[in-house]
């Protein structure tokens, strides 16, 4: 049974935007460490790939917590919610501590998809009750 669906559009520009003010600091806010390696590895590489890295990761929490109804309210954090892949490619999200706790206790699962252009970033996330 759905328990609740996101979506997030996110603008890259205004990814940047954040980036020049703020630098590392913003992507440390945003990202879960796992994530963080990621993000700092694309960037040295590819400067745009690791920008459009950091905004897929943001829309896809975005919308998670819009799925899971909370909005960016605790237990929902920036860095409790990560974004990783599978070895197939196809991203999932893993959740840490109170977050995870919170998720696993009302028995939910998550689906997550990502995608990016130049100038944007969106996705979409699908949240089932498990079945007893």
């Amino acid at each position: 049974m759905i328990y609740g669906i996101g979506t997030d559009i996110c603008d890259v520009r205004r990814i940047r935007a954040s980036l020049d003010r703020h630098g590392d600091r913003f992507a440390r806010r945003i990202l879960a460490e796992g994530e963080y390696a990621t993000w700092r590895a694309r960037t040295v590489r590819w400067p745009e790939r690791g920008l459009r890295f950091l905004a897929t990761r943001f829309s896809a929490k975005e919308a998670f917590s819009k799925a899971i109804g909370l909005g960016m309210r605790m237990p929902m954090t920036w860095r409790s919610c990560e974004v990783a892949r599978l070895p197939s490619g196809q991203p999932t999200l893993v959740l840490h501590g109170a977050l995870k706790d919170w998720f696993d206790a009302r028995g939910l699962s998550a689906h997550v998809t990502v995608t990016d252009e130049s100038d944007y970033a969106a996705s979409f996330v699908v949240v089932e009750r498990k079945q007893p």
